[in-house]
């Protein structure tokens, strides 16, 4: 088959891979000369543990696997089975992480409970006051800011793949697409891979979708000056992740006025560089802000800082991304046939890093690739 792939993402470039890896010929679209979505203002997190119960932790496991797979053959992706620790410093955020390491899956999630000498025994760098953490021991971690690239060099020498960044797409139907420059690109099956950008050709052939935009900050560090041995949590990612009872914990112990206000969780992870990426918030109101904002980013420092028990190194760059998530929480993502072989493929959320590998093999299966 002759497959065109529209969106230069991780979502877009997992799909060429599984179709490539199936012996298809693909051609692969980009507006940007480079991919600069949320595929890559993110943390790189491959995130198991917090997933909910069904096909969402299915897909996670599944794709945790596949990255697994991938970084072995594609070292330039920076795939590390790293694992993390959500800390938990008040009784009521131990009872939560109590319960979930006793839930029927928590040895399926790699869920373990630990208390703070048996947490900096895993992370030495945790020296901060805190009673313990919940250890995933399946959640990891690539290298977003460069993966895409290296998972493209791989399949360029197959012969089978063609890149074309600065490629807008103005038409998709039965048998091609047209791209900005007047070239048709023949093809027997097409994936529109389009992220968060879900106006022009993606609203003209698929209409309104149940999928909405959130908006987020984010921030890397200076290096850390030693290794951050797991990825890093704080409890009130367990408001934020659905396999979590968290009941207790939103009655007992409400957020700060500013982690609340701006939908915050502390999530950190150590690049090969050494710096730290920091985040995040969460808005979900549109029209976005065009600014970004001190607070939050203050409340990161002095969270992360107190897990530490030192000054966290000194941000060295902020940014603001968009990401697309589906609005029915039994799906994954939102995939639909919106053109006699053109599918859409959007909106896992932030799962798009995590779970990217399993839900293009999906679509493969699915279209019988």
């Amino acid at each position: 088959m002759r497959i065109v792939i529209v969106g230069g993402g991780v979502l877009g470039t997992m799909h060429a891979w599984h179709a490539v890896r199936r012996g298809h010929d693909v051609v692969h679209l980009e507006r940007e000369a480079e991919a600069r979505g949320a595929s890559v203002r993110n943390f790189g997190l491959v995130w198991v543990s917090g997933r909910s119960g069904g096909p969402e932790l299915a897909t996670a496991l599944r794709a945790r696997q596949l990255w697994e797979e991938i970084g072995a053959e594609v070292p330039g992706v920076g795939f590390r089975g790293n694992g993390s620790l959500t800390l938990v410093r008040t009784k009521a955020e131990w009872l939560v992480a109590e319960a979930a390491a006793a839930a029927p899956d928590a040895a399926e999630r790699g869920w373990r409970l630990l208390d703070a000498e048996q947490v900096r025994a895993v992370n030495p760098a945790l020296r901060g006051d805190f009673l313990g953490g919940l250890h995933c021991t399946l959640d990891g971690a690539v290298e977003s800011r460069v993966a895409l690239p290296a998972l493209r060099a791989a399949l360029a020498p197959t012969g089978r793949y063609t890149w074309l960044p600065g490629r807008e797409v103005r038409a998709a139907g039965t048998g091609s697409v047209r791209d900005d420059t007047g070239e048709v690109h023949g093809a027997d099956a097409v994936v529109l891979a389009t992220g968060a950008a879900l106006g022009g050709l993606v609203k003209e052939l698929a209409g309104p979708v149940p999928v909405r935009r959130v908006w987020l900050q984010m921030a890397q560090t200076a290096p850390l000056g030693e290794p951050l041995a797991t990825s890093v949590a704080d409890a009130d990612s367990f408001r934020y992740y659905p396999a979590y009872d968290t009941e207790s914990l939103r009655t007992e112990q409400p957020q700060p006025p500013v982690a609340a206000e701006h939908g915050m969780q502390l999530l950190m992870v150590q690049r090969l560089d050494g710096g730290l990426t920091i985040g995040d918030t969460h808005a979900y109101a549109e029209p976005f802000p065009f600014d970004e904002v001190e607070a939050p980013y203050d409340h990161l420092v002095e969270v992360a800082s107190a897990l530490l028990g030192r000054p966290l190194p000194r941000i060295e760059r902020r940014w603001n991304g968009v990401y697309a998530q589906c609005l029915d929480p039994a799906a994954v993502a939102y995939r639909r046939e919106v053109a006699p072989g053109v599918h859409l493929v959007t909106g896992p959320g932030g799962r798009g890093m995590t779970c990217s590998p399993a839900i293009a093999e999906q679509t493969a299966e699915e279209l019988s690739w």
